[in-house]
């Protein structure tokens, strides 16, 4: 297998694990909110918590270099336009059927919609952000603003645990440095993944000793798992957390390395090829399924319960997917129809040529 190759395979991987930790989280909090209880997924995320989301955000920027360079039209349709097409179209759908349907309440509903425009909805501000992260990047490439530079004032507004109320200010502030991290550091985080595929016992010491930091400084004094959420220890400290994000990040990219070389485990990496679709969708049927269970009342654990209800969030919308792909109806939903593009990019629909001359009677 080529180079390049490897290197998707092992990147598709770390977003299998990415997808798996952001789905875990939701169905974990929202299911000890619901029963005011804790399960063992709230603690697999209290361990994780320093980088699970600063990795998915580290792990979109590795291959920016690869479009960064582009013109702002092709590039604002592939890293801009892309992401905001998937955000408004699910934000659309999420509140419908949240709000409209399910609370009958399409006022609420309507002004969800509209404030949608400017602070992204629910789950779905990762994709909102993304979109928002690519376009300063680029800004920040055309501008050429020294790598260094940007990420001292990114960690800088990462450690400043900023509150202005604007969402998007607060979520820029707090995560852009991983993004742009992901982008700068790119040739480093390859390094070390081709080192970790051809070296697996060092890999796998150096793995241990991070798990074993990563245990202390997380569940260290001060830490607390509540219903609804982690609170933790030495790690969340001002950059000891950014740190930890950063070296758990890579050790995740590391032990994706390692996972391609067991076949066994080759649908991680196919789940993690799929990751978008699985964000897009899986709250939608999580708060489904974990309505149900709860109402039913068979089943009591808090883990059973959250395992549960994980397994049907990020089953659900690859079902969902494969009736897409089979029957034809509904591609828009995962695949940006050609008027969703901007004109003169790839895919978007081709003018019609008004120059051709008629055929001949």
């Amino acid at each position: 297998m080529s180079e390049p190759a490897n290197r998707l395979q092992w990147v598709d991987m770390a977003k299998g694990l990415s997808i798996l930790l952001v789905v875990m989280m939701y169905s974990a909090f929202s299911t000890g909110e619901d029963t005011g209880g804790t399960g063992v997924l709230h603690w697999v995320i209290g361990f994780a918590t320093p980088f699970r989301m600063p990795e998915f955000f580290m792990i979109s920027g590795l291959f920016l270099s690869q479009v960064i360079a582009r013109d702002w039209k092709r590039y604002a349709d592939r890293r801009v336009l892309h992401y905001f097409y998937f955000y408004a179209l699910w934000a659309l759908i999420h509140i419908i059927f949240k709000e409209a349907l399910i609370a009958r309440d399409p006022a609420t509903a309507l002004s969800y919609i509209v404030w949608g425009i400017v602070e992204p909805y629910g789950v779905l501000w990762f994709i909102y952000m993304l979109a928002v992260f690519s376009a300063a990047t680029k800004l920040l490439h055309d501008l050429r603003a020294p790598h260094w530079a940007v990420l001292a004032v990114g960690a800088i507004l990462q450690m400043s645990a900023v509150h202005t109320g604007s969402y998007v200010v607060d979520q820029f502030a707090a995560y852009f440095v991983y993004f742009y991290a992901g982008y700068a550091f790119a040739p480093q985080i390859f390094r070390i993944a081709d080192w970790a595929a051809a070296n697996v016992l060092p890999a796998i010491g150096a793995l241990s000793v991070w798990a074993i930091a990563e245990t202390a400084l997380v569940f260290s004094a001060g830490f607390e798992v509540a219903p609804g959420h982690v609170t933790m220890g030495l790690a969340a400290l001002p950059g000891i957390h950014l740190a930890l994000a950063i070296i758990g990040t890579v050790a995740l990219c590391v032990l994706a390395v390692l996972l391609t070389k067991l076949p066994a485990m080759n649908w991680l990496g196919w789940l993690g090829s799929k990751s978008l679709i699985i964000y897009l969708v899986f709250v939608l049927p999580m708060g489904i399924v974990r309505t149900i269970l709860l109402k039913l009342g068979i089943i009591t654990d808090v883990s059973t319960i959250s395992i549960i209800v994980m397994a049907a969030s990020v089953i659900s919308p690859l079902i969902l997917y494969w009736i897409v792909e089979r029957t034809g109806w509904g591609k828009f939903l995962f695949e940006r129809p050609a008027w969703a593009h901007i004109p003169g990019t790839p895919g978007a629909r081709q003018p019609r040529d008004t120059t051709a001359t008629a055929p001949a009677e």
